[in-house]
């Protein structure tokens, strides 16, 4: 089979929604019985020395590290925020091999401190890698504007436009501009856009705003859902957003 299955989830750093309780294991367990072929993730912890001091069970080790062994992927890491005692950024996992290539910096200010990380997967059975970018986006419109253009340049310039290709992320797109200002000028296509209703993501228990992306080029969208209810909803702040493709 050629097909494959990807999630794309901003984990909140391996806890709750307000920051009460740490999930990361929870987290793990819910994607490891999920079981994606690729895994697009968003505020990943690297460090954090003062919750780890301040919370008992808060992991030691970067949460990148605690993923990929509890689940038996491989990892590439792309640290966007980097602060005194705390860093946090993109990650992609995969049950295949990963070679990361780029992780590009789309900060516009240095308040929010943003990233879109580059891997290719050679898949089984697949003539050419699976381009891979997981990028996550800025609160404000006008910030987002330029990291559309960032992020089209970047794709326009540093990838063969024959290859397969995966962006997904948290966008922060409540204003649902991405399909108009990214997908159409790149050929991407969104994978929710034929349900002409993008998915609510956020807040998790009660989603109220469209966030999270998965566009798509040279794939074939066999299915594309978020995923709701139980357990998803206690945990992070976002749902994760899930889908099936194939080559065209």
């Amino acid at each position: 089979m050629n097909t494959i299955t990807i999630a794309t989830y901003n984990i909140h750093k391996g806890m709750s929604a307000l920051n009460l309780k740490v999930q990361l294991t929870q987290m793990a367990t819910a994607l490891q019985q999920l079981s994606p072929d690729i895994l697009f993730l968003q505020e990943v912890q690297g460090k954090n020395s003062k919750r780890a001091e301040s919370i008992p069970d808060f992991p030691q080790r970067p949460h990148y590290q605690e993923l990929s062994e509890h689940m038996a992927y491989h990892i590439s890491y792309g640290r966007n925020a980097q602060y005194k005692y705390r860093d946090h950024g993109n990650a992609i996992l995969s049950k295949f091999p990963i070679t990361t290539v780029h992780n590009l910096d789309i900060s516009v200010n240095s308040r929010e401190q943003r990233g879109m990380l580059h891997c290719e997967i050679q898949l089984p059975h697949w003539s050419e890698p699976l381009v891979c970018l997981c990028a996550h986006l800025n609160l404000l419109e006008p910030d987002r504007k330029k990291q559309y253009q960032t992020i089209l340049t970047y794709i326009e310039t540093e990838i063969n436009p024959e290859s397969p290709l995966i962006l997904a992320g948290d966008f922060n797109d409540w204003r649902k501009r991405s399909h108009d200002n990214l997908g159409l000028k790149l050929d991407m296509t969104d994978a929710f856009y034929h349900y002409r209703k993008a998915p609510k993501t956020f807040p998790a228990r009660l989603p109220l705003l469209s966030l999270d992306r998965i566009f798509t080029r040279h794939l074939k969208i066999l299915q594309a859902k978020p995923l709701k209810g139980l357990p998803w909803q206690k945990l992070s702040d976002h749902l994760p957003l899930y889908a099936i493709l194939e080559p065209e």
